[in-house]
């Protein structure tokens, strides 16, 4: 089924099409929250979120923007919403260890791709630890772009900005990644 029949069945309220666009989308939906979040919960529960919002929002799609790029847009949009909160569950939870309140820590859980090979996981821990570093815009775009494969053109419609930008965001995020990955290789594996 082509995008347009896709969106008008979603919009007539079809349950086949949400189970089709499910089933499309939910691996490429998933794979974009774990970049951006590199919590396999998170990421589970954040797609869970993209899929209700696509559902419940599908009737105000206009189709100026292809499916899949509205699609990218929510799970950005919605793994953004679950960094900043997770932020500020941080800054709570440091709050309360200085007020001498000893709760329990907010702790962030270990992260696997599920894309890397079993001898690249040191190295792969690494690279998305310096990408959860990068600023915010650059960490979506470098995630959309490295991780997601999608064309620069793409994630100007995603995030909503100019070839111009998207592209000094890139250059920006592997200066950046190149400046902490030579940090982390120098300090664990000086000869």
């Amino acid at each position: 089924m082509n995008d347009s029949q896709l969106i008008s069945d979603l919009q007539s309220g079809a349950q086949s099409a949400f189970r089709e666009l499910v089933a499309d989308y939910q691996d490429r939906v998933y794979n974009t929250c774990l970049g951006l979040l590199q919590n396999e919960e998170d990421a589970e529960e954040c797609a869970q979120d993209v899929f209700i919002e696509v559902y419940r929002s599908v009737n105000s799609f206009r189709g100026e923007s292809k499916l899949s790029t509205w699609i990218y847009r929510i799970a950005t949009t919605k793994s953004l919403e679950v960094i900043r909160k997770r932020k500020r569950l941080k800054r709570f939870a440091f709050l309360k260890s200085i007020s001498g309140d000893q709760g329990d820590d907010v702790q962030v859980a270990g992260f696997d791709h599920p894309g890397v090979l079993l001898e690249q996981k040191e190295n792969a821990q690494a690279l998305f630890q310096a990408i959860g570093q990068l600023p915010e815009s650059q960490r979506v775009a470098f995630t959309l772009h490295k991780v997601e494969g999608l064309p620069y053109q793409e994630i100007c419609e995603v995030m909503e900005l100019s070839l111009s930008s998207v592209e000094s965001l890139m250059f920006r995020a592997r200066k950046n990644l190149q400046k902490t990955i030579k940090v982390y290789y120098e300090k664990n594996f000086k000869s």
